[in-house]
């Protein structure tokens, strides 16, 4: 059995997960539902429409997968690629590169264009790399780098291409307008400024996107066809079976949605905005280099070089022990030579940004001693 004296309160600086919304927190203390009571296909009705206004979107499809982000990810392109299906994806961090991977194993033709990391995504170099892909595929918010690329101008270049966004870090934090930027497939995740815990994957899909579909996918947990008679598609309480969903986690997301819509989801943004950029200065101010490139510097995420002679690793623990303070490493080639630092949901404010800098200063002192 666990010791409770294990569970510690963290403050979760990291790349994800934060720490959630309180009233996400309070709301997995609800009696449990049944997945098929009405008063929770109520509750998953009201999460669908919710997740619309962050998505930014009329779709129907739109609904919260019983998986997390990977899964998403995994769903947007088993039910899509048809094999032999050009697929373009833009490769500028770790999750570009799992694009690549998921899609190759779903029989992709698939045509990479690497970006350097830290560095975001040419809308022209990826539009213009093949002459008739059937999808492109994009990382919007590039979770291993901490930089955003401009979909808005992908989505005006894609052709006839389906537009298949990774939107994991971005969804809750920064600007997300699906349609009106011609994003046809998008998964997110719950842990990361939507403020809740993992188990979720966010996901929409458009009416363009659907009749392209693969009519029977591989994955049949992950198949849109038949989740659709359950959450998005149907409305009403006569709904068809597919699998029991985390209907706590549901109500959980429900909860931290209606705490966003609260508070404005513009006025969210911007609090994201405002925290990420005070952090920024702090870091420049005390003498830190940020890593990823100016002017696509993701506010609900921030990248630091470690600075030469210190011992990541050695600094990561001692934040953990003294402060109870996680930051996350770096990614890939910078797993040890880049830190990342993420203000994300609650943890978006900009009261933060002394207690990490500081701690950081304390904890490259501590650790850098003879």
């Amino acid at each position: 059995m666990s010791n409770p004296a294990h569970f510690v309160s963290r403050h979760l600086f990291g790349p994800g997960p934060c720490n959630p919304y309180p009233e996400a927190t309070t709301a997995l203390t609800r009696p449990l539902l049944g997945h098929l009571d009405p008063a929770f296909i109520a509750e998953m009705d009201a999460v669908c429409a919710g997740l619309r206004t962050l998505w930014g979107t009329d779709n129907a499809r739109t609904l919260p997968l019983s998986t997390t982000g990977s899964g998403g990810m995994e769903a947007a392109f088993v039910n899509f690629v048809h094999p032999g299906d050009v697929v373009v994806v833009g490769v500028n961090g770790l999750f570009g590169e799992r694009m690549v991977d998921v899609a190759t194993r779903m029989g992709a033709d698939v045509v990479r264009v690497d970006f350097p990391w830290g560095a975001p995504v040419d809308p022209v170099a990826l539009t213009e790399a093949h002459p008739n892909p059937k999808i492109i595929a994009v990382v919007y918010a590039e979770t291993s780098t901490g930089v955003k690329s401009d979909v808005a101008e992908i989505g005006r270049c894609k052709g006839d291409a389906l537009l298949l966004v990774d939107a994991v870090t971005a969804i809750a934090g920064i600007e997300l307008k699906a349609d009106s930027w011609g994003i046809d497939i998008g998964y997110a995740g719950t842990q990361k400024c939507l403020g809740v815990a993992p188990e979720l994957a966010p996901f929409t899909v458009s009416e363009r996107a659907w009749s392209r579909r693969v009519e029977h996918p591989r994955s049949w947990y992950l198949d849109l066809g038949m989740l659709g008679g359950y959450a998005g598609e149907a409305t009403g309480t006569k709904r068809t079976y597919h699998h029991t969903a985390p209907t706590g986690m549901v109500v959980s997301l429900g909860a931290a949605i209606g705490r966003i819509l609260d508070e404005g989801l513009d006025n969210v943004v911007a609090r994201h905005r405002e925290a990420g950029e005070a952090l920024q200065d702090a870091l420049t101010e005390a003498g830190f280099e940020l890593f990823a490139q100016a002017g696509s510097r993701l506010p609900d995420l921030t990248t630091v070089k470690v600075p030469e002679g210190v011992d990541s690793a050695a600094v990561r623990g001692y934040l953990l022990e003294r402060f109870n303070i996680e930051i996350g490493s770096g990614a890939g080639a910078y797993a040890d030579s880049v830190w990342r630092i993420g203000l994300m949901g609650p943890n978006a404010v900009a009261e933060n940004v002394p207690l990490i800098v500081g701690a950081l200063q304390a904890a490259i002192a501590a650790t850098s001693k003879g």
